[in-house]
């Protein structure tokens, strides 16, 4: 079944990556406050797990309060990586969002392109709109459909937002215009080998692979497909909106998702685009690809504009609405 989305981006790239070490020393820039947590009747569902302490005993469970932090990597083997961790209060262990921008962000500095879908997208914005619904048109920048708001609204009050840690990275120029996607190789050792490893062990995330996923919108939902293809063993969902896909490279990513779902068979994929983007073509093609592999995948078609505007309206909505339920072994709206 088709579901109406609504997705924006912007993605891209401006230096070759440089080899460093693959365990890159961090270091902590700042900290401010987060978007608070749902409210206590639609508190997450999801069993929480004790940490063994220093001495093995387990430390008590939450609550943990709002925090948004910015992690600084100087030396990664894709060069300078910024990230922004975003926590709200929760009570339990939550999902973890690994959510990638796109190309104007990428010609940013570090500490601003890791900005780009909290403040660029409106992000924030969107994480305190799910957690007081209803959802209205102007939330959603009269872009989405009113059918589409009404489906929206309908699933957020039979199951409430429970909950994400959003991580966004800065995602340098490592795969500019039509580049090789062996370029993501550098960028994908940083995610799986340093900042998930971190995340798990600094933040209340349930730290499992299923409850783990990665998304990203144009060149970031090129490189989100290609870091988590690389490493499905770490994720329970990948997904890409509007991703930044070319047809000469259709049969080379049905190769790459088929063999993922034989590494991790339980492994959900979700492509996403819309009827303004200019990628809906060969988005369309290799979902058709998948389809003819009989490989079991989402495909999204929306209505808006390849653009900031829909990013800062439905796209952050349909992709936080999403992952908050396909984290959790659910279906989304």
């Amino acid at each position: 079944m088709r579901h109406l989305l609504l997705a924006l981006t912007l993605v891209a790239c401006t230096e070759e990556p440089r080899v460093a070490p693959a365990r890159p020393a961090p270091t902590e820039s700042s900290s401010r406050p987060a978007p608070t947590a749902p409210p206590a009747s639609a508190a997450p569902s999801v069993t929480a797990t004790a940490v063994p302490s220093a001495e093995g005993s387990p430390e008590p469970e939450g609550p943990w309060p709002a925090v948004e932090k910015t992690w600084r990597f100087d030396d990664t083997p894709a060069g300078r990586i910024d990230v922004v961790v975003t926590v709200p209060s929760t009570r339990v262990r939550l999902p973890v969002l690994i959510a990638l921008h796109g190309q104007t962000e990428a010609f940013k500095p570090p500490d601003r392109g890791a900005r780009g879908w909290l403040d660029d997208y409106a992000l924030t914005q969107a994480l305190e709109r799910v957690q007081a619904p209803p959802l209205t048109r102007a939330d959603l920048l009269r872009i989405a459909p009113q059918e589409r708001i009404a489906e929206l609204n309908a699933a957020l009050k039979k199951q409430p937002y429970e909950g994400l840690i959003v991580v966004t990275p800065f995602t340098p120029d490592i795969l500019q215009g039509k580049k090789e996607m062996s370029a993501a190789i550098p960028f994908g050792r940083f995610v799986v080998e340093t900042l998930i490893p971190r995340i798990y062990a600094e933040t209340p995330a349930l730290g499992t692979p299923e409850s783990t996923g990665i998304d990203g919108v144009s060149l970031g939902g090129r490189v989100s497909l290609l870091v988590g293809l690389a490493h499905p063993e770490r994720f329970g969902v990948v997904a890409a909106l509007q991703p930044a896909i070319y047809p000469h490279e259709l049969d080379e990513l049905t190769r790459r998702i088929r063999e993922a779902r034989q590494t991790q068979p339980s492994l959900r994929l979700r492509l996403l685009t819309s009827d303004g983007d200019f990628y809906r073509g060969t988005v369309g093609a290799l979902s058709t690809k998948l389809d003819r592999a009989s490989i079991a995948h989402r495909h999204d078609v929306v209505s808006g504009p390849h653009s900031y505007a829909f990013n800062r309206g439905p796209g952050a909505y349909e992709m936080l609405l999403f992952h908050d339920r396909a984290l959790r072994g659910k279906t989304g709206p």
